[in-house]
């Protein structure tokens, strides 16, 4: 018989424990080809001792969300790629129609793929604060606020939201599959933990439009819901929370839905575009990874490391190497990594994950980073994109600091195509410590009607 996952982890039988603890920390989710926690689901019918496997289609490599049927048929250039063992889409149509999209219009992406975990439990709101460097006492019921959590030495595994849901208990959101550290922090605690990734449709719906486009879909009650908030409404007879989320540093709302009623909700939101009321597109990947750099939003996995990937020492960082020390409180009971971070924090800081504005139009893709032109090599450049709104190179990049100061001269080593001939340049390089871009709409109460 399946279960909820508790903190003092006991399972039926030895394989419905693989498949909770193991098989869900990878995109393939286990020998069927399927996310975890639904293929112990499918998996564990039991007949006479033995074991009874669905019929499942080993052509299907990847799993499809709820949405898939209205993704798929909007999605003209084929463009996919996994994330979390999910088929998604990279681009629909093409990037500049969806950049523009969301800094201009309306955008509208599947985001059911991130991981989401239900905690509840005695020991819910005691184990999320051993979990997460961020005080999660202070967060009322109704609200959504942003974590990082780190290893036992302050390195960070990743990142992502906690929304409290009151009598419902907590929703842990990140960008990787977290299953199993989750398990391993929960011991000693009286908690359940359950993954719903696949339990729960979510889209996201950004843009300067976006609130009153949902608004002309039907939904009230958002002109008064305040940044990270949270509203449980009702649309046409489903029942689907909202909250003032988002990773575009625009005004942009994201909804959360039972998978049944996942096509139906899509259709609601697109009925306003068919009515000729607004503009509005869905976007992939690629468009996302551009306005969050515009944004100055980290991405585990591109712009660092993560600590449980890192296989040679000083490849993982720190909660203070990405610039993410405001995040953490101190002044709370322990939690983990807090000893390490602590020690760090007294020492001048050795690298710091940065943003860059890149002089020029030439892709920094890759490009090792120098103290003066020519100089000595102190970092690389991460991620990058030229910013349309802002007509410029923008890029996060890993740079070493001198006694916890940062270089004077920052210089780009930049090599490009041109004509099938490879080409070299140098381009100077300045750290930004605000956001590339971003809009008072995005906190705004109540936000502009359009």
């Amino acid at each position: 018989m399946m279960r909820p996952v508790h903190g003092t982890a006991q399972y039926d039988t030895p394989i419905e424990g693989l498949f909770l603890c193991g098989a869900a920390a990878h995109p393939g989710g286990g020998i069927t080809g399927l996310p975890g926690h639904n293929a112990a689901k499918r998996i564990l019918a039991m007949a006479g001792g033995a074991i009874v496997m669905d019929k499942h289609d080993f052509k299907q490599v990847l799993q499809h969300s709820p949405f898939h049927a209205r993704v798929e048929a909007y999605n003209l250039v084929k463009s996919w790629t996994s994330w979390n063992g999910y088929q998604t889409a990279r681009v629909f149509d093409t990037l500049a129609s969806e950049y523009f999209a969301i800094r201009s219009s309306c955008s509208v992406m599947d985001m059911t793929a991130m991981e989401k975990y239900r905690i509840t439990g005695p020991d819910a709101l005691k184990f999320l604060n051993r979990l997460v460097v961020r005080d999660i006492s202070k967060l009322k019921p109704g609200r959504v606020t942003y974590v990082v959590w780190c290893n036992d030495e302050g390195r960070v595994l990743d990142d992502g939201t906690i929304f409290h849901l009151g009598d419902a208990g907590y929703r842990l959101c990140s960008q990787h599959h977290q299953l199993d550290w989750l398990l391993i922090s929960s011991l000693g605690m009286d908690v359940t933990i359950e993954q719903e990734t696949h339990d729960v449709a979510a889209l996201s719906v950004q843009g300067p439009t976006s609130c009153s486009v949902l608004t002309a879909a039907g939904i009230s009650g958002l002109h008064e819901l305040k940044p990270f908030g949270i509203l449980n409404t009702v649309l046409d007879g489903m029942e689907v929370m909202i909250s003032r989320t988002g990773f575009t540093g625009d005004l942009g709302y994201e909804l959360w839905v039972d998978p049944c009623h996942a096509l139906a909700l899509w259709d609601a939101i697109f009925s306003v575009r068919e009515r000729g009321l607004y503009d509005l597109r869905p976007i992939g990947l690629d468009a996302l990874e551009m306005v969050r750099i515009e944004a100055g939003f980290v991405m585990p996995g591109d712009d660092f490391n993560t600590a449980e990937t890192t296989v040679r020492a000083g490849h993982d960082r720190s909660l203070f190497e990405l610039g993410l020390g405001w995040v953490a409180s101190f002044d709370k009971p322990y939690f983990t990594g807090r000893r390490a971070l602590q020690k760090e924090q007294t020492q001048p800081i050795r690298r710091r994950l940065v943003k860059l504005l890149v002089e020029g139009n030439k892709p920094p893709t890759d490009s090792f980073l120098y103290d003066g032109k020519k100089g000595q090599r102190i970092g690389t450049i991460k991620t990058n994109i030229w910013s349309p709104i802002l007509k410029a190179n923008l890029a996060m990049a890993d740079i070493e600091y001198a006694k916890g100061v940062a270089p004077k001269e920052i210089w780009a080593e930049i090599y490009y195509q041109k004509e099938l001939e490879w080409q070299v340049t140098w381009a100077q390089c300045t750290i930004s410590e605000e956001p590339f871009w971003i809009h008072p709409r995005r906190l705004q109460t109540p936000p502009d009607e359009y």
